[in-house]
């Protein structure tokens, strides 16, 4: 009878055993399904196609692990009750981190630290008292930013962001907005440092534009997001705008930082290959994720203090309106000497 009885319970422990495994592969099976469901739509969203099933099955497999990370950031940020940021699906979600980093970003080191050319050494700012600088200042609502841009698949992060601190510098001096070319850059600045769609430096493209004596209008030389042939001596080529030349921001200095910001836009290099950078959503941005390791071109226009009191950095990115908050995204202030993502670490400004 105890034989009987213990056999008994092997079997019922077998055919348990086996419901889990089936539970847990209906399970697997129901993810999967929903997993390509959520592809499909992100698809249809985002105008992707693919080339065949081959390549759409591998972007699948690319698609499902970002998923996954974003998932798993939000669901620990939304646990933790963090006012922090989120993330999103957005249209970098089937690259991969390498594919991601060559297209998007795009800034290069610079070693040694150059000259400020025509514009003089020095911190213009240096002996500018912070009592004076409002506590919060966005220079888009002073008519001071052109409209968001997008790189494209083109490593020019580093024209987008010397092109709007030129922009916003020409606006509060002349009164005029205009939209610059960032292709003269990405065709033109490239017997130094900058090489176009395969990276580049702030302050060499501020070289650039001084040597020339300023820089064509966007509307008679378009972006085309590819590297091409030089057209700046061209008639069709004008300067709309002209600098005298730049000064670098003292590094690892936030105080220096909004002291120049707090009087024009500025161009400011940051860590934007992580994953917490590449699918920012919404909110203020820093803390753990996004290192200090620069490779990406950005643009402060401004400063703020969030409803939570979180102090934060108004930066306009080049990756279009459908990233982040319409294009940009808020940085924490006051996270350390080299400041969240890298902030304080290298920004300049033209003059």
């Amino acid at each position: 009878m105890a034989l009987a009885t213990l056999i008994l319970a092997v079997l019922v422990t077998i055919s348990g055993a086996h419901g889990v495994l089936a539970d847990d592969g209906d399970a697997a099976a129901a993810a999967d399904v929903a997993m390509a469901s959520r592809h499909e739509e992100w698809m249809a969203k985002h105008g992707k196609t693919y080339k065949d099933e081959e390549e759409k099955a591998r972007r699948l497999e690319v698609f499902r692990a970002n998923a996954k990370l974003i998932d798993s950031f939000n669901a620990a940020a939304d646990k933790e009750g963090d006012g922090g940021h989120r993330l999103a699906t957005n249209k970098f979600a089937d690259l991969t981190d390498d594919e991601f980093r060559a297209a998007r970003t795009g800034l290069l080191q610079r070693s040694p630290p150059l000259s400020s050319g025509a514009g003089g050494g020095g911190f213009l700012y240096e002996n500018f008292s912070l009592d004076a600088v409002p506590q919060s200042l966005d220079w888009r609502a002073m008519g001071a930013v052109t409209g968001v841009k997008d790189q494209g698949s083109c490593g020019c992060c580093w024209a987008f962001s010397a092109v709007a601190a030129v922009e916003g510098l020409t606006k509060i001096r002349t009164g005029r907005l205009v939209s610059l070319s960032e292709q003269e850059l990405v065709d033109c600045d490239v017997r130094g440092m900058d090489q176009g769609c395969e990276g580049g430096l702030m302050d060499t493209a501020f070289q650039y534009i001084t040597r020339r004596g300023g820089l064509s209008a966007e509307s008679s030389y378009p972006y085309r997001g590819i590297d091409g042939s030089c057209r700046s001596s061209s008639s069709a080529s004008v300067s709309a705008a002209s600098i005298r030349g730049f000064q670098d921001v003292p590094a690892n200095n936030e105080a220096a930082l909004m002291a120049a910001v707090s009087r024009q836009p500025v161009s400011v290099a940051v860590h934007g290959g992580g994953y917490v950078f590449r699918f920012y959503d919404r909110g203020v941005l820093g803390g753990a994720g996004c290192g200090t390791e620069l490779d990406h071109a950005v643009t402060a226009v401004g400063y703020g203090t969030a409803s939570d009191g979180t102090g934060y950095w108004l930066m306009k990115n080049s990756w279009g309106a459908s990233w982040g908050e319409g294009g940009y995204v808020r940085i924490r202030r006051g996270v350390g000497r080299e400041g969240a993502c890298g902030i304080a670490k290298m920004a300049s400004y033209p003059v």
